[in-house]
């Protein structure tokens, strides 16, 4: 039996630029699309800590560069 550090996962990442976890194997949800990364949780997570520096949604980014 595989523990959850085992199994394997794929980061996706939404429109907005926002970065989550999925089980390999599984349809994608709506609106999400692999970003090439691939492991376990714990590289997978390591991986969004690495990419993800802005946690603001890029709508909000974008507007907020407008008003600058």
């Amino acid at each position: 039996m595989q523990t959850v550090e085992e199994d394997r996962f794929v980061v996706v990442v939404n429109d907005e630029l926002q970065y989550s976890i999925w089980p390999h194997g599984r349809d994608l949800p709506g609106g999400w699309h692999a970003d090439g990364c691939s492991g376990t949780r714990a590289e997978c997570l390591a991986h969004i800590a690495r990419v993800w520096t802005d946690m603001r949604p890029l709508s909000v980014r974008r507007h907020r560069e407008e008003l600058a």
